[in-house]
């Protein structure tokens, strides 16, 4: 009986971890609200990026890292940071494997990261090239 025990406890440890590793801890972006809910920023979009077609993330027209974006709905993979309408689908983070990167806000700057974690190599979104390249990882 007491294998069972373990077994189940040992399973709820894993889920339980498994649903917050997909959220980046210190993101400045999602601020908790006395309610329990979450008030959520999402990232500026440039002056140029408003006039661009959006590649809809239900087509076939995104070959690159998918942004991981927290948004109102909840973490949205995204095919930019900017979370425009018809850009995001719900995540698929733990069941997926695929190239991703972490958009997140630290300190004030908005940064994409290579894992969901502050400290994984980090490159500021709106830095003049190369410094704003990101490092993807498929996770």
């Amino acid at each position: 009986m007491k294998s069972h025990t373990f077994i189940a406890s040992a399973a709820l440890a894993l889920s339980s971890a498994v649903s917050h590793a997909q959220f980046v801890k210190g993101n400045e972006a999602v601020e908790p609200l006395p309610s329990g809910g979450h008030k959520v920023q999402i990232p500026p979009m440039p002056p140029a990026a408003g006039t661009s077609k959006p590649c809809r993330a239900d087509r076939n027209c995104y070959a690159g890292s998918w942004r991981m974006v927290e948004t109102e709905a909840g973490l949205m993979e995204c095919t930019e940071p900017y979370a425009r309408p018809g850009t995001c689908r719900a995540s698929s983070y733990g069941s997926t494997r695929r190239s991703r990167l972490w958009v997140v806000k630290s300190k004030g700057v908005w940064l994409q990261c290579q894992y969901p974690d502050l400290a994984s190599k980090c490159a500021p979104m709106f830095a003049r090239p190369p410094a704003n390249l990101p490092y993807d990882a498929v996770q």
